[in-house]
């Protein structure tokens, strides 16, 4: 029989786009997989893959022959699941990513319990603020903090919970501009942000009785980093919309003061994705679950200093 890895090679191939892909996943050079795939080829006697310079498809026989490997996949690991399970202990390694006042903040505190908890787990965390593609790059769990999840494609979400921003500047800016008595005062301040295409960004605000109103402004200064944000809104030089987590203290020290009270951007769901449940290794189950029990809307309103 042929070496049931070669199987595996090929749906990952597939499933990745390509070899590359496909090689960072498995950790085996892109050469040594296109040659692989190619003996493949050879020993079955038919084209499984069209090749040109820029995608790879499946011919016919390649459509077939990759359902039955997938499936082949999909029962190695419920096999080694399973196995697992009766084993008692997870282990192996996780891939993440989290952003990065996620990653500094709540995730980052609680994570030295998980693996005291289950030594023979290895933790590789990407910590960014860049959206991965978990297929093509070999991630198990992606952290997400985002107004709607609906976005998610055909990944699977698990909400965790919610957090919440607030408008917020510095009261000598307030004092040396005035502050706002309604939201078409908002315009006239000035603001930073997280990013801004062509020299623009909206921020979103909802109000009381459900009163909606949409900021479009030109932000003198952006960063891609929350705390970052945060240290140039200290500095007085606009208002800013930061989560509440990050800046309660400063709001009760004075340091920062809400911009207009009563009005605040909707509420960010902190969840986390994941390509499939079926085949899901017991490393990673637990970590979703331990993810499920810690960050909790209690534990982000007690993170708030």
């Amino acid at each position: 029989m042929r070496d049931l890895n070669d199987m595996l090679f090929f749906a990952e191939v597939v499933d990745r786009g390509g070899f590359a892909a496909a090689g960072r996943a498995l950790g085996i050079p892109k050469s040594r997989l296109s040659r692989r795939v190619a003996d493949l080829e050879a020993h079955l006697g038919v084209r499984l893959l069209q090749r040109t310079t820029r995608k790879l498809s499946l011919t016919e026989a390649g459509e077939q022959f990759h359902r039955h490997c997938v499936a082949m996949r999909e029962q190695a690991e419920a096999a080694e699941e399973a196995v697992a399970v009766v084993h008692g202990e997870p282990r192996g390694t996780i891939r993440v990513t989290c952003p990065v006042t996620l990653a500094q903040t709540m995730v980052g505190a609680v994570l030295p319990l998980f693996l005291e908890r289950h030594p023979q787990v290895r933790l590789d965390m990407q910590v960014t603020n860049r959206v991965v593609d978990l297929v093509q790059e070999g991630v198990d769990v992606a952290l997400r903090v985002r107004q709607s999840v609906d976005d998610s494609g055909s990944l699977v979400v698990k909400k965790l919970s919610r957090t919440w921003s607030w408008l917020l500047a510095t009261p000598g800016l307030l004092d040396r501009l005035g502050r706002p008595h309604g939201i078409e005062d908002l315009a006239r301040l000035p603001t930073v942000a997280m990013s801004a295409a062509d020299g623009r960004a909206s921020w979103r605000l909802l109000g009381p009785g459900g009163r909606e109103h949409d900021l479009q402004h030109r932000p003198l200064h952006t960063a891609d980093d929350l705390l970052a944000l945060k240290y140039l809104a200290l500095q007085g030089l606009g208002m800013s919309v930061l989560p509440d987590y990050m800046c309660a203290r400063d709001v009760r020290e004075g340091r920062l003061e809400h911009v207009l009270p009563g009005w605040m951007p909707p509420a960010g769901v902190v969840h986390a994705v994941f390509p499939s449940r079926r085949g899901m290794v017991p490393a990673v189950r637990r970590f979703l679950d331990f993810l499920g029990e810690h960050l909790t809307e209690e534990a982000f309103r007690q993170e708030c200093p």
